[in-house]
């Protein structure tokens, strides 16, 4: 998707005329799978990023950062537009920041 520069300098629309929307899709192919990797791994990071700040929540941090920030490796592995990239990469950072609340907080292992 291409935007058109207005004669003030501003971002109008796209080249098409229509309005702007976001797409995971920007080189004009569908990746559902790509897409799915992508979205699973920015969700479980943040879920991850959250959890983290909880001390008693600390098992949950740190297991799903771990599976966020290995999934999110895969993904990045296998993902094909910048779109993609840039939601993982978002879901990568916050899986290793929960991952890392979360063993700070007391590991993969339940307190008694």
């Amino acid at each position: 998707m291409r935007h058109v520069i207005d004669s003030t300098g501003g971002v109008s629309g796209s080249a098409k005329g229509g309005p702007f929307h976001f797409t995971l899709n920007t080189d004009g192919r569908r990746h559902p799978k790509e897409n799915a990797l992508a979205i699973c791994t920015l969700v479980v990071g943040l879920v991850a990023f959250v959890t983290g700040f909880v001390v008693s929540a600390h098992v949950i941090a740190s297991c799903l950062g771990a599976i966020g920030f290995c999934g999110g490796l895969y993904a990045q592995y296998v993902s094909s537009t910048t779109a993609q990239r840039s939601l993982i990469i978002v879901g990568v950072v916050a899986s290793f920041v929960g991952v890392a609340l979360g063993i700070a907080h007391g590991g993969f292992v339940p307190r008694p």
